[in-house]
């Protein structure tokens, strides 16, 4: 028995879709990072029960938060993005914390910056406030240790590759580590949207780009670029075609960052299939019904896509590319 729902739904499900292939199926990722940081916190002292943690998010960070504050009696206030849908709102209000959305932008980094400028003020007005920072703060990483430590008892013995979308770096950053630290060979393959700073390709926009989460058009501390091996850059139709044949052929409804990273895995494991092969769906597929899977029937056969690879970031084209990474240097 849980002793709280959070502790229930942090956990996830391991699905096996090929003997050389898995999902990492979470019904919200980053519940594991948001109750690992605040326990932390807890612990040493940092925070006392009672106080009121903020932070920044796009949405699933903000769900996760606020139940880890519920778990632990602390309160919450969120800065959120405009992609923080009504199902979410309710949830967060329903569970005790608050929540400012900032002005709506079509510009990435002006969202994000917004958001932490407002977050300065906050501050200001009440030092006794504690910034998580979900971006920068290395105790964000503390949560998925559990969840390596499952994968490598789960999955056969040899080597993986680990395959997810590169949001804040704690998850694809702290499970590699982590399965790294237990003597596993694991290539860490990262998975970006187009325009995103993170690994360099704010030069190629993508208006469609919802893909929540795993972009940034700022600097993310936590994420620690050595860790990975390769990235992959997809754009919004090629996570929508990776989403619905996820659905289709596996039957899993996941968001388009899994689908992304779907389509990733599908593509490295056809060059080297001498690894066992786990892709993340940091979360479900609800939010993405009207922008994305209503538009079903439009999405390509995914064995029709390939990506283009490139040795140089000036050469990042759409609809997909891919590099070893560090890229190549002449």
């Amino acid at each position: 028995m849980h002793a709280h729902i959070a502790e229930a739904v942090k956990k996830p499900d391991l699905i096996s879709l090929a003997p050389d292939l898995a999902c990492l199926r979470f019904e919200t990722m980053k519940i594991y990072s948001a109750l690992g940081a605040v326990r932390h916190l807890l612990d040493t002292g940092a925070v006392r029960p009672g106080d009121t943690l903020i932070d920044s998010s796009s949405g699933i960070y903000a769900q996760a938060l606020a139940l880890a504050c519920h778990r632990y009696g602390m309160k919450c206030h969120i800065v959120g993005s405009t992609t923080v849908d009504r199902s979410t709102r309710v949830q967060l209000e329903i569970l005790g914390a608050t929540l400012e959305q900032v002005a709506p932008s079509k510009d990435l980094r002006l969202d994000q910056e917004s958001r932490v400028r407002r977050i300065a003020e906050i501050l200001a007005a009440n030092p006794s406030y504690h910034w998580m920072r979900q971006y920068h703060d290395a105790i964000h990483y503390h949560g998925y240790r559990e969840v390596a430590q499952s994968l490598d008892e789960d999955l056969p013995a040899g080597p993986l590759a680990l395959v997810g979308g590169v949001g804040s770096g704690a998850s694809t950053g702290a499970l590699a580590t982590y399965l790294r630290e237990a003597g596993r060979d694991v290539r860490l393959i990262g998975v970006q949207p187009f325009g995103s700073i993170t690994f360099g390709s704010e030069h190629v926009a993508d208006p469609d780009m919802i893909i929540a989460g795993i972009g940034s058009a700022i600097e993310f501390g936590n994420v620690r670029h050595e860790l990975y091996d390769r990235v992959h850059w997809v754009n919004f139709d090629s996570a929508v075609c990776g989403a619905v044949s996820l659905l289709r052929t596996g039957g899993i409804f996941a968001g388009l960052s899994a689908g992304a990273a779907y389509l990733s895995a599908l593509w490295e494991r056809r060059g080297d299939g001498s690894r066992t092969y786990v892709f993340i769906a940091a979360d479900t597929g609800h939010r993405y019904v009207e922008s994305a899977y209503a538009h079903h029937e439009q999405a390509p056969d995914i064995d029709t896509l390939k990506p283009h690879e490139v040795t140089s970031l000036d050469d990042l084209r759409h609809p997909w590319s891919t590099t070893a990474w560090p890229p190549h240097q002449p």
